[in-house]
């Protein structure tokens, strides 16, 4: 069986701060199968809660093989993120045991439970002042741009492409921006929390990069295309399949 996100980011979370924040960035970007204690009654969910080492945890795992491997028998389950999940545990005082049996097995407690809800929460700062000047990117650091690049090939169908240049705004101030061009309706809150996301788990503090949102007719578009780095987002090719179970952040389970 081959190793996933989960797998490899946990191999390397003990390198560095920033390999163990990567590690908690990809269990809240998998799609992970919950335990239950039974059936879901529609979106109201019971999950099986074990006390282990003096505290409570649920049992997760981010492939459903590996939930019955370690059942030994057909039980009940919900897909959530984990990023849902995450909000599904908050203020519950219960932890999270992933992926127990495997190489990757852990108990993350219900206090890091809840920092991770609370960081996954962080937004970029909305600025109001205007760009003058647009120049290529300079001086970002190595993580942040492959961060930024793996959590946009996450953003299937919510823009065109994203383009980083450097700016100088009218104020006289300098920094970064990424611009979104040609968003998808209604997308401009998912993409703003994608950026904040990949800024925190690059340990960097939230305010580095600005976000903006434009029409590809916007006349400083090809500016920004001429001078800075560009993602390209991938497109949603087919109509959009029924979610499953717990996968709408506007519409999660709730715990019984």
């Amino acid at each position: 069986m081959s190793k996933t996100p989960v797998d490899i980011a946990f191999e390397n979370m003990d390198a560095s701060d920033a390999a163990r924040l990567r590690f908690y960035e990809r269990l809240a970007d998998a799609e992970l199968f919950m335990l239950l204690l039974q059936e879901a009654d529609g979106e109201d969910v019971e999950p099986d809660v074990f006390d282990v080492e003096g505290g409570q945890f649920v049992l997760v795992f981010d492939r459903i093989e590996r939930l019955t491997a370690f059942a030994e028998r057909p039980v009940p389950y919900v897909a959530v993120s984990g990023r849902i999940l995450a909000a599904m545990l908050s203020g519950q005082g219960i932890g999270m045991g992933v992926n127990l049996g495997q190489s990757s097995e852990i108990l993350i407690p219900s206090d890091a439970v809840e920092w991770l809800h609370a960081t996954l929460g962080n937004l970029p700062t909305e600025v109001t002042a205007t760009p003058k000047e647009i120049t290529p990117p300079k001086g970002l650091p190595e993580d942040l741009i492959a961060a930024l690049d793996a959590k946009l090939a996450t953003a299937t169908g919510l823009a065109q492409k994203a383009v980083l240049v450097g700016v100088t705004y009218d104020d006289g101030s300098r920094g970064h921006m990424l611009a979104f061009i040609d968003v998808a309706a209604g997308a401009e809150n998912a993409l703003a929390r994608a950026v904040g996301e990949a800024l925190t788990f690059s340990g960097l503090e939230a305010g580095v990069l600005d976000v903006a949102f434009l029409a590809s007719r916007d006349p400083s578009v090809s500016a920004l295309l001429a001078e800075g780095l560009q993602f390209d987002l991938p497109e949603l090719l087919m109509p959009e399949a029924p979610k499953a179970p717990g996968m709408d952040p506007a519409n999660p389970p709730k715990l019984r």
